[in-house]
């Protein structure tokens, strides 16, 4: 956990908030990388020590897990069953928890979403079943928004506030 956190720190160091976007961006995408329970807190810790506006950044992190939600949704809905079955084939450890989340969105929709994006693994793979399931794209991207917002600000947020406790280990 140490080295990717310093992986991640030399990353938003030489490269700032364009790393914070293509990160959580491809985070957001369920795609294999810096997992945001390290790229956000390190992008706090900058942010903390003067590297990055912490404002900025968590905007920046917002806008990046729209646009790979966005990604997912506009794939589930115009690929539809077809994409999530080949979604499932793929990543078959995560079928059952397509089907929940499926089930899930039927019952609640829009407030589902909020809820999706607040639980981890379940909240990078709730655009899929949203835009299989054709929810209004607006309410989709209001409360994505929403729970990507309060997800990013606790990880942004306790790496800005712990930071000195974080870069003291860190330069043991």
């Amino acid at each position: 956990m140490l080295m990717e956190l310093q992986g991640a720190m030399h990353y938003l160091t030489q490269y700032g908030l364009i790393a914070v976007f293509v990160i959580v961006f491809l985070e957001y995408l369920n795609l294999p990388g810096f997992p945001a329970g390290i790229i956000m807190p390190a992008a706090g810790i900058c942010a903390a020590q003067g590297g990055l506006s912490f404002w900025i950044t968590l905007l920046i992190s917002v806008l990046a897990g729209l646009c790979g939600s966005w990604m997912l949704y506009l794939l589930g809905r115009y690929g539809g069953t077809a994409f999530l079955n080949w979604f499932a084939r793929k990543f078959p450890k995560q079928a059952p928890m397509l089907e929940r989340t499926l089930e899930h969105i039927r019952k609640k929709g829009d407030i589902g979403v909020l809820i999706a994006k607040l639980i981890p693994a379940v909240r990078t793979i709730i655009s899929i079943p949203s835009g299989v399931l054709r929810l209004n794209f607006g309410g989709y991207t209001l409360y994505s928004a929403i729970g990507i917002l309060i997800w990013n600000t606790v990880f942004i947020g306790s790496g800005y506030l712990f930071s000195d406790a974080v870069l003291g280990i860190l330069l043991k």
